[in-house]
């Protein structure tokens, strides 16, 4: 315990020794963190919106006014029979009317057009939600057949699978910019730790000796600069959190201005802390570790 105790005083003598490199190699640390961290924003973000898309999806099937209550619940029950369906919503004449008011309130010359033909137009119509962008084209097949040509007048989607492709596309280039920043921060970082260890050896290359003489192991050389390892993983990732939840916080408004969810980002890193900063923690600890020890390998023989 009392060895224990010692590593850690020359462990704390060394960052004071070395505090401007010691506040660098933090920095960058928190930086590496930081571009690692924007990158799973990044990802929360396009997920939530390809979902948001995906649940849009729908193909609308429009009936004559000549169909009868039996041949629409035929076509109902055969589609929703589709495994590719997740669900079926049937609308009335009355009710496809009232929506088709609705969206066209404010164009009074569809309206009053509509009050000059004196009788509903439109004919009840079925929507459709399928679980995937490329199901829609299945259902459409699926009626283009003759016993339905009389009784449906038209089927329309919303074509999705553009826009799905387009937000991958960007979430891609933008992970491939923050996986090239990650690893910049990350040779930046193992070179300023590795200098500093050599910096922090070589000035105290003779007390290092005189220890050895008296009996030191290497491992008792190395422990100061092993706690350091630690001192810095821990404050990195201390502040980094701190920074990443500020920064959610900040975000949370704009984003639910999109996504209707007042706080996506603060509460994807409130559940999921101990996965992503755990994981960060530990792979920080093993970069500044192996730093420390590869920088130690030469200034230690004696």
């Amino acid at each position: 315990m009392l060895s224990f105790l010692r590593v850690i005083k020359f462990a704390i003598e060394d960052l004071y020794r070395n505090i401007s490199l010691s506040f660098m190699t933090v920095l960058i640390l928190v930086l590496m963190l930081l571009s690692i961290n924007a990158l799973i924003i990044v990802r929360v973000l396009t997920q939530e919106a390809a979902l948001t898309v995906k649940d849009q999806i729908n193909v609308s099937i429009y009936f004559s006014e000549d169909a009868t209550e039996d041949e629409i619940k035929e076509v109902s029950e055969y589609v929703s029979s589709a495994p590719e369906v997740v669900q079926v919503t049937y609308f009335s004449r009355e009710e496809v009317l009232e929506k088709f008011r609705e969206q066209h309130k404010e164009n009074t010359d569809v309206l009053a057009a509509l009050e000059e033909l004196g009788e509903n137009p439109l004919g009840p119509t079925i929507v459709v939600k399928t679980r995937e962008p490329g199901d829609y084209q299945k259902i459409i097949k699926s009626l283009n057949v003759p016993e339905y040509e009389n009784i449906i007048e038209s089927k329309t989607f919303a074509d999705t699978e553009k826009a799905i492709e387009r937000i991958d596309t960007i979430t891609t280039q933008v992970e491939r910019f923050s996986i090239a920043l990650s690893g910049l921060f990350g040779i930046i970082a193992f070179l300023i730790i590795f200098n500093t260890i050599r910096v922090s050896v070589y000035t105290q290359r003779i007390e290092i000796s005189i220890k050895k003489l008296v009996g030191a192991t290497d491992w008792f050389v190395r422990g100061p600069y092993l706690i350091n390892a630690l001192i810095f993983s821990a404050v990195s990732i201390i502040v980094t959190y701190l920074l990443v939840v500020a920064a959610a916080g900040f975000l949370d408004p704009f984003v639910s201005v999109i996504f209707n969810k007042y706080s996506l980002l603060t509460d994807y890193f409130t559940s999921n802390i101990m996965l992503v900063f755990g994981i960060e923690f530990i792979g920080v600890l093993v970069l500044t570790v192996f730093t420390s020890l590869l920088a130690m390998r030469r200034y230690l023989r004696v």
